[in-house]
C-alpha cells in the first residue's frame, strides 16, 4: 500500500515537471519525426520512477519490453509512424502552396 502511494506521488511529480516543458509550435514548424520520441521519453521516466521504488518490478518490465513480441510491435509502430509522418509533411506542403498561391497570391 505504501509502495503504491509512493509510486502515485512519483508519477504525479514526474508528470507535473515534464508536461509544462512541452513547447507548442506552429503547425508548419512541427517536426513529425518526434512522434515516437515523446512516448519513449515517457516510458524512460516511468522506468526510472519504478526502478527507484522497486528494482524487481522494473527488471520484469524491462524484460517484458525487450521481448520479441513487443519489439516487433514497436518496429511496426515505427514503420507506420514514419508513413504517417511522410503523409503529414506532404499535406503540409500542399497546404502551404495553397495558402501562398490562392490566399496570399504569391
Amino acid at each position: 500500500m505504501l509502495q503504491s502511494r509512493a509510486l502515485v506521488i512519483a508519477l504525479i511529480l514526474l508528470l507535473s515537471t515534464t508536461l509544462p516543458e512541452v513547447q507548442s509550435k506552429a503547425i508548419f514548424e512541427r517536426n513529425y519525426c518526434d512522434w515516437l520520441a515523446i512516448p519513449e521519453a515517457v516510458v524512460s521516466y516511468f522506468y526510472e520512477a519504478v526502478n527507484k521504488v522497486s528494482p524487481k518490478v522494473s527488471q520484469f518490465w524491462l524484460d517484458t519490453v525487450q521481448s520479441p513480441t513487443v519489439t516487433a510491435a514497436r518496429q511496426r509502430l515505427a514503420k507506420e509512424a514514419n508513413k504517417v509522418s511522410i503523409m503529414c509533411e506532404q499535406m503540409i506542403e500542399k497546404m502551404k502552396n495553397l495558402w501562398y498561391k490562392r490566399i496570399l497570391g504569391y
